[in-house]
């Protein structure tokens, strides 16, 4: 008899409807999977074998033939180990077969016959939008919950799906409480008001979070580099609900989503180790995953001691800067994984760490130090909008007698205001910070007047800037202005954008 049975596989971040067709005939015992399965897929045969006979239902020793249709779409994973046992007990008669009408089966059996929880759930919950229930593992329900619309009933194991789908058993459908959700957001542990000195630094990082800035700290060693760098969340706007779902796929697909946490309400903070391979970073691999730059999606990629990166590693990040998704191209198709990320990179000013320390003097050459530096490309600089200088704390500002400094909350405040009137300002034109700005919105929304326009040529000619590094000081003085509350972009303005272009300037001895 053959069966049918809808179940869904991911290529990307995407979930596409499978139809899981069942064939038994007679003939030698045999059990084989065609429809490009991988190694997991094929090897579901055994899961699916001792699973029904470890739960009490018959494995018939005939000849069972498994065709994962469409044919053309690579199948991963173990997602498809439920739909395979259930299509052979609708061949057998177990389960009547207008019992699967309008429904995907999806999870992975062990071989006691219980359900695991797979990874991708909201995207399984996306492709399901179109009137179809969605059976899966009760791990994941609240999960695919998310989607508006889709029926997403939990499972635990294989007798409990086999008498639901016979109508002996009901189950509730999940559902998902969004402010429930927003009530488990974490509070901050990261504040600004921990940070003793460092004011022009904490000001940066507050231009940098207003307009969505990539930016760069160079300073000697526990200058407070990384501590400024982890605090960045405590004052970025709280995610929207659309972008916490396409930050949440992201996480889901790759396994990496708390499984006390269906939904990411907190801004993604990643910070991988320099030894990181480009797969590992930009994304890719035997098996395609998204990189470090797609699970920063809508938040912050931390880059400690970016020049001990890998010259490939970093220099993968270029088109991800550029266009904020990352695309990888393979023999069997082509997968683009969003990557929309503020990167903020820290380095020390030379190889000894203490070029420009009043405190200890630093025995680089200049040759040294320009090679140094050089580990990280002109193209890539030029894409970071904020060069900044990160002094040594004297010690006094350490004392505890000190008065206390402003607080992540207050900072928050400003950005989450110039956040606002760059929304205002940017709602037919599809983006939402100043860093989004194209070329031909810059003309639009950056222009100068006489006296700003001649400061920023001086110091184009002076610091022989690039066409790109122009456009990026643009950008920033007009996230400046915006925390003014400043319709046009003043002298002030450009003068303080010019600042953050330290690593422009040349090495003196």
């Amino acid at each position: 008899m053959l069966a049918k049975v809808a179940s869904a596989a991911l290529v990307g971040l995407d979930a596409h409807l499978v139809d899981v067709e069942v064939d038994i005939s007679g003939g030698l015992p045999q059990f084989s999977v065609v429809g490009l399965p991988d190694a997991t897929v094929r090897e579901s045969r055994d899961r699916v074998r001792a699973a029904l006979k470890n739960t009490g239902f018959h494995f018939p020793a005939k000849r069972i033939t498994v065709n994962l249709a469409p044919a053309g779409i690579k199948k991963e994973g173990s997602g498809l180990d439920l739909a395979i046992a259930i299509g052979i007990l609708v061949a057998e008669e177990v389960i009547p077969p207008e019992a699967l009408d309008r429904r995907v089966l999806l999870g992975e059996l062990s071989l006691d016959g219980r359900i695991k929880p797979i990874t991708g759930a909201l995207s399984f919950g996306l492709a399901c939008r179109k009137g179809y229930d969605l059976l899966l593992p009760a791990a994941n329900g609240p999960e695919a919950a998310l989607v508006e619309g889709v029926n997403a009933y939990p499972l635990h194991t294989l007798p409990e799906a086999v008498e639901f789908l016979k109508g002996s058993q009901g189950l509730t459908a999940c559902l998902s409480n969004l402010n429930h959700l927003e009530s488990l957001r974490p509070a901050d542990d990261e504040d600004y008001a921990d940070v003793r000195g460092q004011d022009f630094a904490k000001r940066a990082l507050e231009v940098a979070a207003a307009g969505g800035h990539n930016l760069l700290m160079v300073g000697p060693p526990g200058s407070g580099k990384t501590m400024l760098a982890r605090r960045l969340p405590s004052i970025l706007p709280i995610m929207e609900l659309d972008e916490a779902i396409e930050t949440t796929r992201v996480h889901s697909v790759a396994g990496q989503l708390p499984p006390d946490r269906p939904l990411l309400m907190v801004r993604p903070f990643r910070a991988p180790h320099h030894s990181i391979s480009d797969a590992g970073l930009v994304g890719g691999g035997a098996v395609p995953k998204p990189g470090e730059v797609s699970l920063a999606h809508n938040g912050v990629l931390f880059l400690d001691e970016s020049p001990e990166f890998k010259r490939p590693v970093l220099e993968g990040l270029r088109q991800p800067l550029e266009d904020g998704h990352v695309t990888l191209t393979r023999a069997s198709g082509t997968i683009r994984y969003p990557a929309r990320f503020m990167l903020i990179a820290a380095m020390n000013p030379c190889p000894c760490g203490y070029y420009g320390d009043r405190a200890r003097p630093c025995v680089c050459t200049v040759p040294q130090i320009r090679r140094y530096r050089a580990k990280l490309s002109g193209p890539l600089l030029d894409r970071l909008d904020l060069h900044l200088e990160v002094p040594p704390v004297p010690i006094r500002e350490l004392r505890h007698e000190q008065p206390p400094t402003e607080s992540s909350a207050a900072i928050r405040a400003r950005v989450l205001a110039a956040r606002g009137r760059q929304q205002v300002r940017y709602r037919d034109d599809g983006i939402y910070t100043n860093a989004q700005l194209k070329p031909r919105l810059v003309k639009r929304y950056c222009g100068l007047a006489v006296g700003p326009q001649e400061l920023l040529e001086q110091a184009m000619a002076r610091l022989n800037l690039s066409a790109r590094a122009h456009g990026r000081i643009l950008r920033v003085a007009r996230t400046i202005a915006d925390l003014a509350d400043s319709d046009k972009i003043e002298t002030v303005h450009v003068a303080e954008a010019i600042q953050y272009r330290a690593l422009d300037r040349a090495i003196e001895v």
